[in-house]
């Protein structure tokens, strides 16, 4: 029998059938599609890919938790 191995884990690790993972890449595609109409940009650093955004208030709206050490969320308060 022929066959491969599918390495992604992350997103499809709970699904039961190929089309259950289409259905997942495709929710996962069109939140992105959205992400990106909203402003938000990927960043390749070293090895690691950020999700970030200019607009702090945009990001948190999201419900995303900033991962920015303190000092660097500090330096983008408006006195």
């Amino acid at each position: 029998m022929s066959y491969f191995t599918w390495k992604e884990a992350g997103l499809t690790q709970d699904c039961v059938s190929l089309e259950a993972m289409a259905q997942r890449f495709e929710e996962s595609a069109n939140l992105m599609r959205r992400m990106a109409k909203e402003g938000f940009k990927l960043k390749n650093d070293k090895k690691t890919q950020l999700i970030t955004h200019p607009d702090p208030s945009i990001f948190e709206a999201w419900g995303f938790i900033n991962e920015e050490p303190p000092y660097k969320q500090l330096q983008i308060i408006d006195n």
